[in-house]
């Protein structure tokens, strides 16, 4: 299903420019990835489209750049206009690549996810804290094909942001439960930290599946934030993700299996109010120097600079540097 408000960039909207714009004092620029149901941030000003390369390929689309206020503020949508990419299709590090390029100094992930637990309901909201992997065929790293490295990711979200993005989004909840005419009849919830489960998708879970999930203690399901989390970790970038729940996927015997159609139709109000928080958390965002992955790099990159290639270190420079990693306490790998 293809949103009315989708729409393609043209060939003179889109244009090659990897220079991240000045930001008259504010060091931190948001980038902030869509999915399912949010392809667009109709709030921003100074809108320009652009285009980048990255050693991974194009990402999903052209990236918006623009303004709230006088933040910047980077929008993908992850499955690019017209959602024509499958979750197991979405280039996720030439996305992830592309934002850094671009000056992105905090990635915030808006996905649509299904519940496994009764408490969570559809039409709440979820900040995640913890991901389970079960992609099958994604490229989730960026250090292969002769480099090594081995990052921690015991804790893969950054707290501060998602605490930021939990507390702000309980304001919002507050604000739109006074508006008439809401379009969910019950109100939503705000849940403060979640285990998101991956899967490869594009179909969604058996019964079967999804039975076993919820028995592991699992709390969401989505297709799309691995390896994405991963990739931003590497890339030491601070990642957070508002899951927007939309339905109980298929274990719950008193609700209706998901289904396209309804999940849409309840995104559509789900996104408003998520927009509504990215536009008061780009202004005030937590000092991405403060997050763990900050210096997720250090001393973890265990191939020495000197035996790469010089097409393999100009394949990483926009990641380490012309020079290479930084070198601090080298973590040893098991094994």
């Amino acid at each position: 299903m293809t949103p009315p408000d989708v729409e393609a960039p043209s060939d003179d909207e889109a244009r090659l420019d990897v220079t991240p714009p000045s930001d008259d004092g504010n060091a931190e620029i948001l980038a902030v990835i869509g999915g399912s149901g949010c392809y667009r941030l109709p709030e921003l000003a100074d809108v320009e489209r652009v285009s980048v390369a990255t050693p991974y390929g194009p990402p999903s689309d052209a990236i918006v750049r623009g303004r709230l206020g006088p933040h910047t503020l980077l929008f993908l949508p992850r499955h690019g206009a017209g959602h024509r990419l499958a979750p197991h299709t979405i280039p996720y590090r030439a996305n992830v690549a592309a934002l850094k390029q671009l000056g992105a100094t905090q990635v915030l992930s808006l996905s649509a996810v299904g519940s496994l637990q009764d408490d969570i309901a559809p039409g709440d909201f979820v900040v995640v804290d913890q991901f389970i992997d079960f992609t099958k065929r994604r490229a989730a790293t960026f250090f292969d094909a002769g480099a090594v490295a081995h990052v921690a990711l015991a804790d893969p979200v950054c707290p501060t942001l998602a605490a930021r993005v939990a507390a702000t989004m309980v304001d919002v909840l507050a604000e739109a439960a006074t508006a008439p005419a809401d379009p969910i009849v019950r109100p939503p919830r705000m849940h403060p930290r979640g285990t998101y489960l991956c899967i490869e998708g594009p179909q969604f879970s058996t019964r079967a599946e999804s039975r076993l999930y919820r028995r592991w203690g699992v709390d969401v399901l989505g297709m799309t934030n691995l390896p994405e989390a991963k990739l931003a970790r590497e890339a030491e970038l601070p990642y957070a993700t508002l899951g927007m729940v939309t339905d109980y996927d298929c274990w719950h015997h008193d609700r209706a299996d998901v289904d396209v159609t309804a999940m849409i139709a309840l995104l559509d109000a789900m996104v408003t109010r998520a927009r509504a928080m990215v536009a008061r958390v780009s202004r005030r965002l937590p000092d991405h120097r403060d997050s763990p992955a900050a210096t997720a790099l250090d001393g973890c990159v265990m191939t020495p600079w000197s035996s790469l290639t010089p097409e393999r270190q100009k394949t990483l420079s926009w990641l380490l540097g012309p020079d290479g990693p930084r070198r601090r306490g080298r973590r040893q790998p098991r094994g």
